[in-house]
């Protein structure tokens, strides 16, 4: 029995023009009617998802959300944190390093700003076409407090460029940071215990619930923690070849309701219990 759904946002639950359709919000509505917590998964902050928490009517007493990639873990309705991990400022400063070693565009990100250090010459952030929940700040490394809290640390460039970067980067990094593309032009760097999975854990730990009593849904990398976690991993049809292969269920598209889809199919008391692992 499903007690717990963990959803990504962006190319899963939200179409192409970024809403969530009629039939995703009249599902998870359904759900969470029966008592099964929906928590919705993301890369943003919480600032970042509060109107779509609303829309779905996930800001309530005993309503939870999973955020900056599985880094914090937040009652919805009054924004306690529950469980966080950040990185330090050495941590920030050397992979700010990294990115001027490899010619892209660095941001870091706590839990009120968007800092904006030097950029490589002529390679402008695209994070602000990306996120716009959180003011952006100027800010030099030397000005970086030493006490600071980094929630995660992003390289968001053209996608081409990106990618060539990214295949540049010494392999000691990922074996000291959690390192992940959310996005075609994103690239995300946080501490290295986290991840969604492991946010989701967290969660679950607290409120006794057992992983195969968990459905995640995703679509891009950052989702495979948390699909490789969950009794029940579902990818959206369109997501990215890895993400296919480790899911147990591959369902529609987002903008087909692939997420209404997967409830119906897995969690909802009223519908038929499912074992095949394609559609």
């Amino acid at each position: 029995m499903i007690k717990l759904i963990a959803i990504d946002l962006d190319g899963t639950l939200l179409t192409k023009d970024r809403t969530i359709s009629p039939e995703n919000k009249a599902a998870i509505k359904e759900a969470k009617a029966q008592g099964i917590k929906v928590v919705l998964c993301t890369g943003r902050p919480l600032l970042g998802m509060i109107h779509f928490l609303e829309e779905l009517d996930l800001r309530e007493p005993g309503d939870y959300g999973i955020t900056y990639n599985g880094g914090l873990v937040q009652k919805t309705d009054t924004g306690e944190i529950l469980s966080q991990k950040t990185l330090t400022r050495e941590e920030t400063q050397e992979l700010y390093e990294l990115s001027q070693a490899i010619n892209v565009p660095c941001n870091f990100i706590d839990l009120e700003k968007i800092y904006e250090p030097p950029y490589p010459k002529g390679r402008d952030s695209l994070y602000p076409t990306v996120m716009n929940a959180l003011p952006y700040m100027p800010i030099t490394l030397a000005e970086l407090p030493e006490d600071a809290a980094i929630n995660k640390v992003v390289f968001c460039y053209d996608q081409e460029v990106l990618d060539k970067a990214i295949a540049t980067i010494p392999a000691s990094y990922y074996k000291k940071y959690t390192i992940m593309k959310s996005r075609p032009i994103l690239l995300e760097m946080m501490n290295k215990e986290v991840d969604k999975g492991k946010g989701i854990a967290v969660l679950c730990d607290l409120l006794g619930i057992e992983s195969d009593e968990v459905m995640a849904l995703g679509d891009e990398a950052n989702d495979q923690a948390m699909i490789e976690y969950a009794g029940i991993g579902v990818a959206m049809e369109n997501a990215v070849p890895e993400i296919k292969e480790i899911a147990q269920f591959i369902t529609k598209n987002n903008d087909d309701h692939g997420v209404a889809h997967a409830i119906r199919k897995f969690a909802l008391q009223d519908q038929p219990v499912w074992t095949t692992t394609s559609d």
